[in-house]
């Protein structure tokens, strides 16, 4: 790749949800303004910011949209998508025409699954993913405020590797950020959190602390011991004890919070179960394994979507 300036044509990042806002503060703060790419095009957009120390800062953001004509796009060489999982491949899909074949795609949200079908979408690009536990939330559609510090994993899946220059840049914006490999480890440990959590928050209408209650160990080692069988059948080897700790870990660090699932249930929102326990679901069923807890966990999160789904 030529030594070009890294510039606002360089980076892009597709969703502006809470996770795409602040990926794009993070590397703006760094000097590297990315493109945002949303849905339909809008003129530049104030972009408000509250971050973890309470500061709150302004800026303002050049956007573009899959129907633009607008050359920015064929100048991009990295992608961050930020939209929601099971958005992933229709939204990669609306763009791909307009990358260049050098171009990297990363994948950055909630879950697992997408990374399957990915790859048949894209024209020669690299493909890596990432998981992040840093935690924002969206005031209004142009103010996130940085609600938890947390860490950050990327790593190569397919193709062609991401540059260097990329790769550094990435790990240096964004706090507690690290380059893993095999990167699959971390998305399946940071799953296995999301599995616990998520679903039994939004099942009982609760903050993250209320699962260290008695009540609920059952069913998150239930959780992480189905897990861990299926993500080893996947090739996968994970510490159930570690695991199950580190869930607990995050209950209490993240205790006065509320999950994503939580929130996308009380606001009638789909939610992204199917890429979380389901994901679990269906790569036990894959493996002729059972996943009885974890299928539970689904079927009462979907009932509970129909409810306000059509």
């Amino acid at each position: 790749m030529d030594q070009q300036p890294l510039d606002e044509k360089k980076i892009a990042i597709l969703g502006a949800g809470a996770v795409g806002q602040l990926i794009y503060q993070q590397l703006l703060a760094d000097g590297n303004a990315p493109l945002l790419i949303v849905k339909e095009q809008e003129q530049p957009q104030t972009i408000t910011f509250t971050a973890l120390d309470g500061k709150v800062t302004e800026s303002t953001a050049t956007l573009t949209s899959p129907e633009s004509s607008s050359p920015l796009l064929e100048h991009v060489q990295l992608v961050i998508v930020c939209v929601k999982s099971y958005q992933v491949s229709d939204a990669i899909k609306s763009i791909i025409g307009k990358l260049s074949s050098q171009c990297h795609i990363i994948l950055l949200h909630n879950g697992m699954g997408p990374h399957l079908d990915v790859p048949a979408i894209l024209n020669e690009q690299g493909l890596s993913l990432g998981t992040t536990s840093q935690a924002a939330l969206k005031h209004d559609r142009w103010h996130i405020e940085q609600t938890g510090q947390g860490s950050t994993q990327f790593g190569h899946f397919k193709g062609r590797p991401l540059a260097q220059e990329f790769k550094s840049l990435l790990l240096k914006a964004i706090p507690n950020s690290q380059w893993c490999e095999p990167i699959l480890l971390s998305l399946w440990q940071k799953l296995a959190i999301n599995a616990a959590i998520n679903p039994l928050t939004a099942i009982h209408d609760c903050s993250n602390g209320t699962l260290a209650g008695a009540q609920y160990r059952h069913q998150i080692t239930a959780v992480v011991t189905e897990l861990v069988r299926v993500a080893l059948a996947d090739g996968i080897e994970l510490d159930k004890s570690a695991l199950i700790n580190r869930v607990y870990e995050v209950i209490g660090l993240t205790a006065a919070n509320f999950s994503s699932m939580h929130q996308d249930i009380f606001n009638k929102r789909k939610t992204e179960i199917e890429s979380i326990n389901g994901y679990v679901v269906q790569r036990a069923k894959h493996h002729q394994l059972s996943a009885k807890v974890n299928l539970s966990l689904l079927e009462q999160v979907k009932k509970m979507e129909s409810h306000y789904l059509k």
